[in-house]
């Protein structure tokens, strides 16, 4: 740890470098995600997808940075490397072998949806840990998270979660 006149004691702010480092490997993980949704699709949708996918990156990229910059405000060093990510984000690998938008909204909003998830536990855990600060940092991402989940949902095609589970119950 940095030396910081910071007045969270250092083992509290150990404690929560060491998590916000996790969730920033998650963070940064869903923004590469993104991308390879925003480069790869393909379809009638094209156009919408590909410019959506790429305001998504953009606003997950302002996340890391707040994660990061909470990390380093503490004493605590951010570890974004590409290896240190692949090695700790709890995300799920995104497929590589898709290219349709609808596969590509299936990917991305399960991405989403699972980033979601682990941050709002970052506002209970951080709050445990008596940073509100990181708590806050917390709450807005989860507000836009829920927002992009909400946009790359409304491209679904009405119906087609109920065919699938049709097609999948009937084989």
């Amino acid at each position: 740890m940095q030396q910081t006149k910071n007045n969270i004691p250092e083992v509290m702010r150990l404690k929560i470098a060491s998590y916000l480092n996790r969730r920033l490997a998650d963070c940064l993980d869903l923004g590469m995600q993104t991308k390879q949704a925003h480069w790869n699709v393909r379809g009638p949708s094209f156009h919408a997808l590909h410019l959506l996918f790429d305001d998504i990156a953009e606003d997950i990229e302002g996340y890391a940075d707040l994660i990061a910059e909470r990390l380093v405000q503490l004493g605590g060093t951010a570890r974004g490397t590409v290896r240190e990510v692949a090695a700790s984000s709890s995300l799920a690998e995104y497929p590589h072998d898709i290219s349709t938008g609808d596969e590509h909204i299936e990917a991305l909003s399960s991405a989403l949806a699972a980033f979601g998830a682990v941050i709002r536990e970052g506002i209970v855990d951080t709050n445990a840990l008596d940073d509100a600060d990181a708590a806050d940092i917390f709450t807005e991402i989860s507000r836009g998270i829920d927002k992009w989940l909400w946009m790359v949902e409304a491209h679904r095609q009405p119906g087609a979660a109920a065919k699938k589970e049709e097609n999948t119950n009937a084989s």
